[in-house]
């Protein structure tokens, strides 16, 4: 089920980080899982919420936080939340990478530690939803610069296997292919991305400084989007697809870099 081993303004930088150079050019792969049965894309916001993650100085820790409920009409059981660090936006500079970055912060919990994480949540009653968090550790080698973590949610629910993915798990041309139509209108289709549904994803804020300077950059044309409403598709009730009726509505998911990429190069 699980997937395999994976100041107040900074903290806000944490949800909102936007990388002027990271689109298209951090070569993500494709969704783990391939042909989950889609769900409604309104449930989303339910799976994961509250999604926060820490503004630290190297050589410190923090938490990721989140919560994880059952938005379905039936209850789920094994619930497995994957957390991910997996492209790396320094600063200055915006020079990017994979996360083969030296120094990277490192993930825990109780069970496991790493650059991936996996949280069992089992089960949850409908309508039920659970506080949840991971630790955070860096080391004083850890460069300036924004972290991003994607997330995973792989559970059961009337005998079916279900994933949602955030962002980060799939390419460019992936993503495209999901999320515009020919004519170039928004659209979400869960079917060409193989999952159930897509989360938000968040960025782990390391700075040296006192004083917020990263936002100069990071922030420019950023859109807030704050917790779980911060990635919400809205479409058409008539398609469990994914497919926007007439594309007319943006259907788009912001990586933990806040661009939703929709094109190689963008």
């Amino acid at each position: 089920m699980s997937r395999p081993p994976a100041s107040v303004a900074l903290r806000v930088a944490s949800i909102v980080v936007v990388a002027l150079a990271l689109a298209g050019a951090v070569g993500v792969g494709a969704a783990y899982g391939a042909g989950y049965p889609p769900l409604p894309i309104a449930d989303d916001r339910g799976f994961l919420g509250n999604l926060s993650a820490p503004s630290v100085v190297p050589g410190s820790s923090g938490t990721i936080a989140f919560s994880v409920g059952d938005p379905l009409p039936a209850p789920i059981s094994g619930a497995v939340l994957t957390l991910q660090i997996y492209a790396f936006n320094g600063f200055p500079g915006n020079a990017t990478a994979t996360i083969t970055v030296v120094g990277a912060p490192v993930l825990s919990n109780t069970t496991s530690s790493g650059g991936s994480v996996g949280v069992a949540i089992g089960a949850l009653a409908h309508g039920e939803v659970v506080p949840g968090s991971v630790g955070v550790t860096t080391s004083a080698s850890t460069p300036n610069g924004a972290f991003a973590v994607r997330t995973a949610l792989a559970f059961e629910s009337n005998g079916t296997s279900y994933l949602l993915d955030s962002r980060g798990w799939f390419n460019a041309s992936t993503w495209a292919a999901a999320t515009e139509l020919p004519n170039g209108s928004a659209t979400l289709n869960l079917t060409v991305l193989g999952v159930s549904g897509v989360l938000p994803e968040t960025a782990i804020v390391v700075s040296s400084s006192s004083f917020p300077w990263v936002l100069g950059g990071v922030l420019v044309a950023a859109a807030i989007f704050v917790g779980a409403g911060a990635y919400v598709y809205f479409r058409g009730p008539s398609s469990r697809s994914g497919v926007g009726k007439d594309g007319s509505d943006d259907h788009h998911a912001p990586s933990a870099f806040g661009k939703r990429r929709t094109r190689d190069g963008d």
